[in-house]
């Protein structure tokens, strides 16, 4: 994948008082299945050698999962059948990601709730198996040790495009923890941590934060990484700041703030937010960075969302 532009927002800077630059990495752009960050994660857990007498390929997400969107999208381009389990029915299963994930040819498993998902994803593997093919099952977002490799790509993308090469502070969605891990990664292996600010969409914060830390110290266990000390990715992750200030009444339940930071966005960068990740996001960054040095808002894409 061809590195993603980092934009300037010098207009929005200004509107909300911060004397130093914004900039955004616009993953939004990553292209593939209308991109977002999911496909960073997914160029590594579906490497060739992970593909090899794959047939089918099983994910799990919410009724409107960009995850799903996306990894539907691969199987089809890969020729491969794909299943996604879904916690929940769509409003509407003809408007936004619920209409592309069947558009794009995937089979739809609908399961009680997000407990459900994992056994219901081994159950259709094992189906798969006992007609003779063989299912690749992927975690929940693309966020294991091997996908957020994608991320650890992407810090050294921003630290090679910012002027002067940072340090800046980072402003990110968080949920399943994959993107954070890799940032984390991705500073261990710069050498020098900067400030990030991770923004959860649902969870507790420390959970967020125990999930991403632990998804960067197996990851620091690869061998293309080593000698990649767990000491270190522990040092980077103790600076890492999670908050779950914006999570509202939900996941996927829009905000006051969350609304403003997108009507801000749109009208003075003219970038697009999506309600569930970014905007809650972009209300973070509004809020929370009024210290010293640039700011880079990393756009996670799921531009769907605002259709369903």
């Amino acid at each position: 994948m061809c590195p993603t532009p980092l934009l300037p927002a010098p207009f929005l800077a200004r509107h909300i008082g911060l004397a130093d630059d914004v900039w955004i990495k616009a993953d939004a752009w990553t292209g593939f299945g209308l991109g977002g960050n999911k496909v960073r994660k997914l160029e590594h857990e579906l490497s060739p050698r992970r593909l090899e007498g794959v047939t089918e390929l099983v994910t799990a997400g919410g009724p409107h999962s960009n995850h799903c969107r996306v990894t539907a999208a691969a199987a089809a381009h890969l020729g491969l059948a794909c299943t996604l389990v879904l916690n929940g029915q769509p409003e509407d299963p003809n408007r936004g990601n619920a209409l592309l994930h069947r558009l794009l040819g995937a089979r739809i498993v609908t399961v009680a709730g997000r407990e459900a998902r994992p056994g219901a994803m081994e159950e259709r593997a094992k189906e798969v198996a006992s007609t003779g093919g063989r299912a690749l099952v992927i975690p929940l977002g693309a966020s294991s040790a091997l996908g957020c490799l994608g991320y650890a790509r992407a810090f050294r993308e921003i630290a090679d495009q910012l002027p002067g090469g940072g340090p800046a502070t980072i402003v990110v969605p968080s949920s399943s923890g994959g993107t954070l891990a890799g940032l984390i990664v991705g500073m261990a292996l710069h050498g020098t941590p900067w400030p990030v600010l991770a923004v959860s969409a649902d969870d507790p914060a420390g959970e967020v934060k125990s999930r991403a830390v632990s998804l960067a110290r197996e990851a620091a266990s690869f061998p293309e990484l080593k000698p990649l000390p767990t000491e270190t990715i522990e040092w980077v992750g103790r600076g890492v700041r999670v908050t779950d200030a914006y999570v509202g009444r939900g996941y996927g339940v829009p905000t006051p703030e969350a609304d403003r930071a997108t009507e801000l966005f749109a009208r003075k960068a003219g970038v697009v937010l999506d309600p569930v990740y970014t905007a809650k996001a972009g209300a973070a960054l509004i809020h929370e960075t009024h210290g010293p040095g640039p700011v880079v808002f990393l756009h996670t894409g799921g531009h769907p969302a605002l259709f369903r």
